[in-house]
């Protein structure tokens, strides 16, 4: 019933975010983007009561994406924020880095017989990526490389979650990590290379989707075997 009402709740503040992007209404917007994450972290709250180590490691993921949400949103007035708002997310990858390594440690020995393939294929792809936004990133180089390696390896990690855990909350937190990885490449292109028509609501909404599905599967995660704390 939760897993309704607060799905419900989140596609209200999904569809009032498009809105605010889609028709430039910053008052409207700023308002509604703090309501992403804060209607998540209720959700996971109340859900889990943060009873294991996963449900902290995300929900404290979610806090530095909520700073990084508030800080990108401050940088239209303040350019120098932009740096600080890619190191909350940064953050906050980590953090969902640690929660995903758990479940790996649920049952170190099972193999993902796709996973190199699969780790292979993110890894050229965020190569790939970050030379062709070599030449616009200047000095931001460093700051963007170490971001991109940081999301590539929490994607990987999501890949990791393999036959540990439920199926659904397996499937729910690849495509999440995997929405994430396309909000925030159309995010370096539409800032660094070139304008991508509509790309404000494209990333936006990407991002929207995958917090909503990290989150939901982690509400409905479930350990195959426990060999670590939950």
């Amino acid at each position: 019933m939760k897993n309704k009402l607060f799905s419900f709740i989140f596609s209200v503040v999904f569809i009032v975010q498009l809105y605010a992007q889609s028709n430039s209404d910053t008052l409207l917007r700023d308002f509604s983007k703090p309501l992403i994450v804060i209607v998540l972290l209720i959700w996971l709250y109340s859900t889990t009561n943060l009873k294991g180590r996963f449900h902290k490691r995300i929900f404290t993921g979610l806090l530095f994406a909520l700073a990084g949400d508030v800080l990108l949103m401050l940088e239209h007035n303040h350019a120098g924020m932009f740096i600080y708002g890619l190191t909350a997310f940064l953050i906050c990858h980590i953090f969902y880095i640690r929660a995903f390594i758990l479940d790996h440690k649920s049952n170190p020995d099972l193999k993902n017989p796709f996973f190199l393939w699969l780790a292979g294929a993110l890894i050229i792809y965020c190569i790939g990526l970050f030379f062709y936004l070599q030449p616009f990133l200047g000095g931001m180089q460093f700051a963007v490389l170490t971001y991109a390696i940081i999301i590539t390896i929490m994607a990987i990690m999501a890949i990791n979650r393999y036959k540990k855990v439920n199926v659904f909350s397996y499937q729910l937190i690849i495509y999440g990590a995997l929405f994430f990885l396309l909000s925030d490449s159309a995010l370096a292109l539409n800032k660094f290379a070139y304008k991508i028509p509509q790309g404000d609501v494209l990333i936006i909404s990407t991002y929207m989707i995958a917090q909503y599905l990290i989150v939901y599967g982690t509400v409905e995660r479930k350990l195959i075997i426990t060999k670590t704390e939950v």
